[in-house]
């Protein structure tokens, strides 16, 4: 009686530290106090605002647009590495499969400095080219590695008979594969959105001020005091990220079904 208890209690604190600070963000964009310090009333006014400002308006396009073309590229990238790697045997397979999990556990301040290192040296000016490569890099492995998780689960065999029956690699590609793994690409594409929707660290290495991000405008927002605005536009990207990570989570969770 007493363990199940502590565990209960333990939990209910761990899981508190977490959200009950992102619960009090959420209330307070509801709070009409320009402080927030102090509830004042209920209101949607700081809501309201953020359709009158351009330049969250611009940062927040610019972020729809890098977030849309990094995760469409880094799914058709990632997603034709799971099939080679899943498909073939070949000379530095294992190694492939190493790099891709040094790559997701690297600190991101170590991928910041590198790419950043790697535009100087290539002459290739800090903006829109330098987000969407750095964004395409972070999340191809997350691409790959869900996908190749959901390819495990397939029976070799299936893609054997079909060759036996006269389908060539492009027709098992297009007729088997890939209508199998719609799901695993689906969700490799939300969680990239997500990745690349978040990222502060690495933009912030790679962006320019000629092109600005919404988590970088939000951080820039943040150094002169806690607006309301900036509780308003929080809550939005929460919603968001909750609403692309759940609908990620339930797409893999159907392959059980």
């Amino acid at each position: 009686m007493v363990k199940p208890c502590l565990r209960s209690g333990f939990m209910t604190i761990i899981y508190s530290w977490l959200y009950v600070p992102i619960l009090i963000l959420i209330i307070n964009s509801f709070n009409i106090s320009k402080f927030g310090i102090h509830w004042q009333g209920f209101s949607l006014y700081w809501y309201k605002t953020l359709i009158n400002n351009d330049s969250l308006i611009e940062a927040s396009q610019n972020s729809l647009i890098i977030g849309v073309c990094s995760a469409t590229i880094a799914t058709i990238i990632g997603s034709l590495t799971a099939i080679s790697l899943y498909r073939y045997n070949f000379h530095g397979k294992q190694f492939i499969n190493s790099m891709l999990f040094t790559v997701i556990m690297s600190p991101d301040i170590v991928m910041a400095i590198s790419l950043l290192v790697l535009f100087i040296l290539l002459g290739i000016p800090l903006g829109f080219w330098s987000l969407l490569i750095a964004h395409i890099t972070f999340c191809l492995p997350f691409v790959v590695v869900t996908i190749y998780s959901w390819l495990k689960d397939f029976d070799m065999r299936m893609f054997e008979a079909a060759k036996d029956l006269g389908a060539n690699e492009i027709t098992v590609l297009r007729k088997i594969i890939l209508p199998l793994a719609i799901p695993a690409l689906t969700a490799g594409w939300l969680l990239s959105f997500t990745l690349s929707i978040d990222d502060v660290i690495v933009s912030s290495f790679v962006a320019s001020p000629n092109f600005e991000i919404l988590p970088l405008k939000i951080y820039s927002m943040v150094k002169v005091g806690v607006s309301p605005e900036v509780n308003a536009i929080t809550v939005i990207l929460i919603l968001i990220s909750l609403l692309l990570v759940s609908s990620s989570q339930l797409l893999l969770l159907n392959k059980k079904k």
